[in-house]
């Protein structure tokens, strides 16, 4: 993508637009409609389970079990029919990526077919994310059993429980892509971060709780606490706006006797971190897939794996190590996904546009893709070392109001409002320039 030094819109002309353009308003109206219900299908209950008694298992379930908590807005705890929310269907992307990257006809689909290959890659998400929907339903139906209410034949239970589980997951999948079809913003990022906000409230009074009720340290402790997130926060800003800023020049073109057109300074954007917030978010769902397979098949080193991968663990390392090198790897692999230095090289030539000091065609290409991995590497790190040292400063301070909202949710927040701001951007910026067209 070619950038020219233009001006970006400002808050007044994005707040113009939203009350002017019937086009913004409806897309955003359609946005706020569907996350609400997302959030009311949070509380409409599953039948048939003693609350009370399950709510004794949350309240001991530490880190892991809140976290997963604060990914389905709260689903967890409250036993809503959307309790898996969108997790399933993001396992189920995280399996097409890979098998994308692994199988040279997903490949082709997605790189070569065009928008009917996008179309038949969602299709076949959907289909995956139904199938471990059904698994991780039928898993959690078997962990509920022992809070059935007396009288309930297990079975049934097992059985009503899952199908109204999947039948949620379905529900919030379809929700989430009409929001990125209709809406602002891509939907599963857009859920995700409805249910991490809907926690803030519970999370912050239990904060404050704590610092009224606490001693000096704990006081402390959660000062250090504060100023590590805002930090982190700066941190997380600087990693989604990063960018590389190549510059370019085209050829200058004579037009008849008019000489030479002036041409335009511009740049090449190469982003810091080119896979946005995704790596954090596949890298979150697919850390806490061993517990999902332990529960199912109760492999004992399974087990002890997923007991590992507790980030509430009596040893965080392995945690922590492995969290990183996800969040590395997925940046990687969504970098592949995004920026494809060869067909970048071929359009600059194509269109008469030239990196200075770099011939056209491989050698742009060659020089594109250097670039892009030190930036990857670069990016890759610094977000995995912010989604880490906040989690560990929580540990060394002994705060464990945030449960597990902690760096992770914080780098969700932040990214997918940034992402989901430019998207407004860019609508406002296409309307302006539609506008020009027409005078």
């Amino acid at each position: 993508m070619l950038v020219s030094r233009g001006r970006n819109p400002n808050a007044s002309e994005v707040i113009g637009q939203l009350i002017t353009n019937p086009g913004l308003r409806s897309r955003v109206l359609t946005t706020l409609g569907l996350l609400l219900l997302v959030r009311l299908g949070i509380y409409i209950p599953m039948p048939g389970i003693d609350r009370e008694a399950f709510k004794q298992f949350i309240d001991q379930g530490g880190q892991l079990i809140g976290f997963l908590d604060i990914f389905t807005g709260g689903g967890i705890s409250t036993l809503g029919i959307f309790a898996l929310g969108i997790l399933p269907f993001i396992n189920a992307s995280i399996i097409l990526q890979l098998l994308t990257a692994a199988l040279p006809q997903l490949e082709d689909l997605q790189k070569n077919e065009g928008e009917a290959g996008r179309r038949k890659i969602a299709q076949i998400t959907r289909y995956v994310a139904l199938g471990w929907g059904l698994v991780q339903s039928v898993v959690f139906a078997m962990i509920l059993r022992q809070y059935a209410v007396e009288g309930l034949s297990e079975v049934v239970f097992v059985v009503q429980t899952a199908l109204a589980l999947v039948t949620g997951s379905m529900v919030v999948m379809w929700i989430s892509e009409v929001i990125t079809e209709r809406g602002i913003g891509q939907g599963a990022s857009l859920v995700i971060f409805l249910n991490i906000v809907a926690t803030l409230p519970r999370t912050l009074g239990a904060t404050i709780e704590a610092a009224q009720t606490g001693d000096r340290d704990t006081v402390l402790g959660i000062i250090v606490l504060v100023l590590v997130f805002l930090a982190t926060i700066v941190g997380i800003i600087f990693v989604q706006e990063g960018a590389r800023r190549i510059p370019i020049v085209s050829a200058k073109r004579q037009v008849g006797g008019a000489g030479v057109l002036p041409t335009r300074q511009s740049y090449l954007p190469l982003k810091l971190n080119a896979g946005g917030v995704m790596p954090i978010i596949f890298a979150s769902a697919l850390i806490f897939l061993p517990v999902t397979i332990a529960n199912l098949t109760k492999s004992e080193w399974l087990i002890r794996a997923a007991s590992a991968l507790n980030p509430g663990a009596a040893n965080p390392w392995p945690y922590a190590l492995t969290f990183f090198a996800l969040i590395l790897g997925f940046s990687y692999f969504y970098a592949s996904l995004t920026v494809n230095p060869a067909d970048i090289a071929t359009n600059l030539k194509r269109g008469g546009v030239a990196i200075p000091g770099v011939r056209p065609g491989s050698a742009t290409a060659t020089y594109l893709s250097g670039v892009q991995n030190r930036l990857t590497l670069l990016g890759g790190l610094f977000l995995g070392a912010v989604a880490i040292i906040p989690a560990a400063v929580e540990r060394a301070t002994n705060v464990q109001t945030f449960q597990g909202l902690g760096a992770t949710s914080l780098l969700i927040l932040v990214g997918v409002a940034i992402d989901t701001a430019k998207q407004v951007q860019t609508y406002v910026i296409s309307q302006r320039y539609e506008g020009l067209v027409r005078q």
